[in-house]
């Protein structure tokens, strides 16, 4: 299965009205796992790189809820890089996946929806040792 299949781009639907926008997300609905953790990076810029890192048991959904950035998805092999520029737009990263997010805008709030709460040693942080764990 190709790398844009893996990680597709969702969109969620917008229920504003004149009031102003309304963007709705439910976990095992609009994502394709169960919301277990929430967190959001802002105060980056365009220099910062963040993640570099896999996941051995993590599921990811990645929204700019303001402003925009890019996140870069590999397998080792195949790469994608997904511009996240819209806050009904999200990017499904599954686990054992590697993840770069950057080229932050100064406005960027970057929403991060988690299918487990956090556990350090599920992290890989070493993209040699990723490439080691996955077989390449």
């Amino acid at each position: 299965m190709d790398l844009r299949e893996r990680c597709p781009v969702l969109h969620f639907a917008d229920l504003g009205d004149e009031r102003g926008k309304l963007v709705v997300i439910e976990g095992g609905e609009a994502i394709p796992f169960e919301i277990k953790r929430v967190f959001y990076i802002y105060e980056s810029d365009a220099t910062v790189v963040r993640g570099q890192h896999a996941n051995r048991e993590s599921e990811f959904v990645l929204i700019n809820v303001a402003g925009k950035s890019k996140v870069r998805i590999t397998d080792g092999t195949d790469e994608v890089v997904i511009e996240l520029d819209r806050p009904m737009m999200g990017v499904y990263i599954p686990r054992m996946l590697w993840k770069d997010m950057y080229d932050f805008s100064p406005d960027s709030v970057l929403l991060v929806l988690a299918s487990t709460h956090y556990d350090g040693s599920e992290y890989i942080r070493n993209y040699e040792e990723y490439l080691k764990e996955i077989g390449k």
